[in-house]
């Protein structure tokens, strides 16, 4: 848990960081920029989970309109020891499913239409225990640091190439024009990296703790395969926001993304792996 604020804190540094030099590439005024810096802070720490939800298109359910997820979600938040989160819901055939809120006090899970109705009963439980190991590690907090950050580094790409290009005389944007398109490749990528850093780990932990939570690893396996599939099969790419691909169990934007050549999470292949690892040493000999 201490690794994990840690992270968090460390995403908050460098998201400022990133604004202040931003600042001094377009010449702002650093104290605005500060300012600037501040507030986005303190907007993704209380309200990431409304945004994430709002982005999505998440609706709220109660236990009367889903009592299985509700359940099933219950049983395992009290076996986790935290309070049981809000359950979301999207309408979209492709299976997928993910946690967020900055605290465990203040966490909601989502899950797709699509997962209700192609997974059982066990792999749905398999997701949900994944997607509350997120929840206890306070991974919630740190995906939704990272997808803003990403955000971030390409909206500034833009804007500075915009501002490259968009303002001064002929002279002046040919001699900016290099450095405009520096920003264009490069920050998208940099974004991409900086979800990889902390996203493949992220997932491997939450794969094992989810496991042990639920104490179906094998329920879990079959999940991802499945949830792997579809999304092979049918990639989000028209409605959805690239930068929240850290967030979902699998990623939805495969096929067809820049992303794609580094990945924000493990190969399916290799968490199915380690899933049907645990269980052998989970069965007694």
């Amino acid at each position: 848990m201490i690794q994990n604020l840690f992270k968090t804190g460390f995403l908050f540094f460098v998201l400022t960081g990133f604004l202040m030099g931003l600042s001094y590439i377009l010449g702002f005024d650093p104290l605005l920029a500060l300012f600037v810096a501040g507030g986005l802070n303190f907007l993704v720490y209380f309200f990431s989970d409304k945004i994430v939800l709002r982005m999505t298109g998440a609706k709220e359910i109660s236990s009367v309109d889903a009592p299985r997820l509700h359940r099933v979600l219950e049983s395992l938040a009290s076996r986790a020891g935290i309070p049981q989160p809000k359950i979301y819901i999207v309408e979209n055939d492709v299976p997928n499913a993910f946690a967020t809120g900055r605290d465990p006090g203040h966490a909601s899970v989502c899950v797709h239409t699509g997962l209700m109705n192609t997974l059982n009963d066990q792999e749905i439980e398999g997701v949900l225990s994944h997607e509350l190991s997120h929840v206890r590690n306070y991974d919630t907090l740190t995906m939704v640091v990272a997808a803003t950050l990403a955000g971030a580094i390409t909206l500034t790409a833009r804007m500075f190439y915009y501002s490259s290009f968009g303002y001064g005389g002929r002279d002046n944007r040919r001699g900016n024009a290099l450095g405009g398109l520096m920003m264009i490749i490069l920050a998208p990528l940099a974004a991409s990296l900086v979800q990889l850093a902390i996203s493949r780990t992220r997932e491997y932990a939450a794969d094992e703790s989810g496991a042990l939570l639920s104490g179906k690893p094998l329920a879990l396996a079959s999940a991802l395969e499945k949830i792997s599939y579809y999304a092979s099969q049918h990639p989000m790419t028209s409605t959805a926001n690239p930068a929240l691909s850290s967030l979902y169990i699998i990623n939805p934007f495969k096929g067809g993304s820049f992303a794609e050549l580094f990945l924000t999470h493990p190969p399916t292949q290799k968490r199915t792996a380690r899933l049907k690892e645990l269980d052998s040493h989970m069965r007694p000999d």
